[in-house]
């Protein structure tokens, strides 16, 4: 996975690789070529608000990194705070899908049923999620069971 940091230029070209030559009959094979610029091939141009997105999905998740806790409760943690970020997204779209004037009630009762479904299947997978955290912090310290504790309810 490619990692973005803000320290990156904004603009990174990809030199090309010289084409290569085919000789003919008629051109002279010890004759020396003519010497190849190098173009770039591709220009790639990052935008300030995909920098800051990048950092900011980097950050995110830092207070878990930094705090010293086993890799199976850091990855629990970011699975807790992903699953609760996409039953947000969720409820957000069933409120417009409801806000939503322009559907019949039967497109509405129907979206809003597939939403409900996908609502259903984070909230479990949050519930087995937390679990896990649970039966991982019995083995820990008072202090990183606390620690673990409040950065599941960030």
């Amino acid at each position: 996975m490619l990692s973005l940091s803000t320290n990156l230029a904004s603009r990174t070209q990809i030199q090309a690789l010289p084409e290569t030559k085919k000789a003919t009959a008629e051109k002279d094979v010890s004759a020396a070529p003519a010497a190849d610029e190098a173009k770039p091939a591709v220009a790639v141009t990052i935008s300030g608000a995909a920098m800051k997105a990048a950092a900011a999905q980097k950050t995110s998740n830092s207070d878990i990194d930094d705090s010293g806790l086993d890799d199976n409760v850091k990855q629990l943690l970011k699975m807790i705070r992903d699953i609760k970020k996409q039953i947000a997204e969720k409820q957000a779209e069933m409120a417009a899908v409801m806000a939503d004037k322009n559907l019949s009630p039967e497109q509405a009762r129907a979206r809003i049923s597939g939403l409900q479904s996908a609502l259903s299947g984070l909230q479990a997978g949050l519930t087995s999620a937390q679990a896990s955290l649970t039966k991982a912090m019995k083995g820990m310290s008072g202090s990183d069971a606390i620690k673990a504790a409040g950065l599941a309810m960030k």
